[in-house]
C-alpha cells in the first residue's frame, strides 16, 4: 500500500506534459469553410492529440502560403490550383491534407439573365479577379459552347464579383463561391445560377488544402492535426445542426443568415479523410495547366503533394 501511495503522490507532483505547438494560417477570415478546424479546437480534439494549435486569420489572403514557405508558420490553408503554380515558381510547399475535396467556385450568371448556356456568352462580358488559372478554366468552359476567349470580353472586377454581376456591369463572373455568392444574391433578391466546373468537363480539384514546407515540417505533428480535424468532420457530418450551433457560438459575426445558408452548402463538401491523397487528381490538374500554357512541363505528384495517411 505504501508503494502505491508513493506512486500516486509522485504522479500528482509531476506536471502535465506540454502540448506540441502548431501554427495554422487560414486563407481568409473565419467562415463555415473552416468548421473542422474551429470545432477541433472548441471540442478539445487538438488537446486530445497533444497539440496546442494557434489559428491565425491573415490580413492578406495571398500571404499564408508565403509564410509557410518562409518557415514562419507550420501550416496554411490554400487552394490546389494555386499550389501547382506556386511550386512551379519555386516555393517549397507540399499539400499535406485536404479540407474541402471538390471545387467551390463556379461560373456565376443571373438566374433570369441572358446566359442560359455557355454558348450564350458570345460577345458578352465576363468578370474575373485572378488572372492565370481563372482564364484557363474559362477557356475550357467556353470550348463546351464552341467559343474561345476571343469571343468574350474579360473584365477585372477586383473581387467585386456579385456586385458587378447584379449591377449589370458584367454578364457572368468566374471564381464565385457557390456556397457564399449564390446565397448572398438570394438574400438580396437577385438569384443566380452556377455552371459547375466539375460538371462542365474541367478536371475536379481540391478547393481547400493544407500546405506545409517539406524542408522543415514535422510530419508526425501534422498527422495528429489531421486526425483531430477528421474527428471534427465526422462530428459535423453525423449531426450538422448541433455542429452548426457549436461553430456559430464561437463568434457573434457568424450568426447571420449568410453564414447559416453557407453552412448548409459547405459541410457536405468537407473531406472525410483529410490525410488521404488522390494522386490522380493532382496529376490530371497538372496536365491541364500544361495544356493551358500556364506550366512548361508536368511535375510528378510527389513534387506537389504527400500522403501522410499512408506513412
Amino acid at each position: 500500500m505504501r508503494n502505491v501511495l508513493l506512486s500516486i503522490a509522485f504522479l500528482a507532483a509531476t506536471p502535465a506534459l506540454a502540448a506540441d505547438r502548431l501554427t495554422l494560417i487560414l486563407d481568409w477570415f473565419v467562415n463555415p469553410d473552416h468548421a473542422p478546424v474551429i470545432l477541433a479546437q472548441e471540442l478539445g480534439y487538438f488537446a486530445e492529440a497533444g497539440l496546442e494549435v494557434e489559428i491565425v486569420a491573415p490580413s492578406d489572403p495571398a500571404d499564408p502560403p508565403k509564410l509557410v514557405a518562409a518557415g514562419r508558420a507550420d501550416l496554411a490553408i490554400s487552394y490546389q490550383p494555386q499550389l501547382h503554380l506556386q511550386v512551379a515558381e519555386g516555393l517549397p510547399l507540399r499539400r499535406v491534407g485536404t479540407l474541402v475535396a471538390m471545387p467551390l467556385t463556379c461560373l456565376l450568371v443571373l438566374e433570369d439573365g441572358p446566359v442560359a448556356e455557355i454558348a450564350d456568352l458570345r460577345g458578352r462580358r465576363v468578370g474575373f479577379s485572378v488572372a492565370g488559372v481563372e482564364e484557363a478554366l474559362l477557356a475550357r468552359l467556353l470550348e463546351n459552347g464552341g467559343l474561345t476567349l476571343a469571343d468574350v470580353e474579360l473584365v477585372n472586377v477586383n473581387w467585386s464579383l456579385t456586385p458587378s454581376l447584379m449591377a449589370g456591369q458584367v454578364d457572368a463572373v468566374m471564381g464565385a463561391f457557390r456556397n457564399f455568392e449564390l446565397s448572398q444574391m438570394a438574400i438580396e433578391g437577385v438569384p443566380g445560377r452556377c455552371f459547375h466546373y466539375e460538371e462542365e468537363g474541367l478536371p475536379p480539384y481540391d478547393e481547400l488544402i493544407y500546405v506545409a514546407n517539406p524542408e522543415v515540417m514535422d510530419a508526425e505533428r501534422i498527422r495528429r492535426f489531421l486526425a483531430a480535424t477528421e474527428k471534427a468532420t465526422h462530428h459535423i457530418v453525423n449531426d450538422p445542426e448541433a455542429a452548426w450551433e457549436a461553430f456559430a457560438a464561437t463568434s457573434a459575426e457568424l450568426r447571420d443568415e449568410l453564414n447559416a445558408r453557407a453552412w448548409g452548402d459547405t459541410w457536405p463538401r468537407f473531406s472525410l479523410s483529410p490525410a488521404g491523397l488522390d494522386a490522380g487528381r493532382y496529376a490530371r490538374f497538372e496536365t491541364f495547366l500544361v495544356e493551358a500554357g500556364l506550366l512548361g512541363t508536368a511535375r510528378p505528384v510527389a513534387g506537389l503533394a504527400v500522403d501522410l495517411g499512408a506513412q
